[in-house]
């Protein structure tokens, strides 16, 4: 299989610069880091990556068995690694793309310099057992996801500009809301239960390579306790708050978060 048509990888920025590779979320693709890139073209080498059922990747590629959960995305992003053979990277996951780069650099560490999960969740349930807050109840996320199934476009509407927060800049939700109606709906279904119902807070201690946990100021998606959380099952990790609002710090505060991204970079990836 052809890896980087597969994934629609693209790689742009500087030659010999460190490697820098930026994972999208859910319901989006590659094209939602287009303001962050610009600033780091001239110091890294930026790799760019859809995942399969997003963006550009060949939908040929799709199987509701392998990407039923997280892993098979982990093993996409090792697989597009050892594709490139660029040398360890600086993995950049936004929201469920941070717990891939958590599965991935679990299982094959020498080929990261770092991780900088952004906006991440390892749980988005709550778990009242354990005081666990994920920032949604069980019955929540089965709500949630019961009207992503029944009707996709309509919860796409509605729950884009959530997710974006900044209502004064309601640009940003439409944007957010049509990158999901691009997506296939079956495919976006399926990413959606790997996305709200996976738990992978007992993968968080086997991090092993440099980590910068990186959240919003006032995240609707991911509590400031979830980062915190995060920040003290790795160890050794790093914990950053971003002055910016909505979980999609890349586009409502580009500038912030290409900073932090470039000198976290510049710092393991040397």
């Amino acid at each position: 299989m052809d890896i980087r048509a597969r994934n629609h990888v693209t790689v742009t920025g500087r030659a010999d610069g460190p490697v820098v590779m930026l994972a999208h979320g859910f319901g989006c693709d590659q094209n939602m880091w287009r303001l962050v890139v610009p600033v780091l073209e001239p110091d890294f080498r930026v790799v760019l990556f859809d995942h399969v059922g997003a963006g550009r990747s060949d939908p040929s590629a799709w199987s509701e068995e392998r990407y039923a959960g997280l892993d098979g995305h982990a093993e996409d992003v090792l697989e597009i690694c050892r594709e490139l053979d660029l040398g360890p990277v600086v993995f950049v996951g936004h929201s469920v793309s941070a717990m891939m780069g958590v599965l991935a650099a679990s299982r094959e560490p020498e080929r990261f310099a770092g991780l900088l999960l952004l906006t991440p969740s390892p749980c988005y349930v709550d778990d009242p057992a354990t005081g666990y807050r994920g920032g949604f109840s069980a019955d929540d996320i089965d709500e949630l996801l019961k009207s992503l199934e029944s009707n996709y476009l309509g919860w796409s509407a509605t729950m884009a500009p959530v997710i974006m927060g900044n209502p004064e800049r309601p640009e940003l939700g439409e944007e957010l809301t049509n990158s999901f109606c691009r997506t296939d709906p079956r495919m976006a279904r399926v990413f959606a239960r790997a996305t709200f119902l996976s738990d992978n807070r007992g993968d968080l201690a086997a991090v092993t390579v440099p980590t910068l946990v990186a959240q919003c100021a006032n995240d609707a998606i991911a509590p400031r306790e979830v980062g915190a959380f995060v920040h003290a099952r790795i160890a050794g990790s790093e914990l950053v708050t971003l002055p910016a609002t909505g979980h999609c710090p890349q586009l409502s505060a580009p500038g912030a978060t290409a900073d932090v991204i470039a000198s976290f970079a510049a710092e393991v990836g040397r």
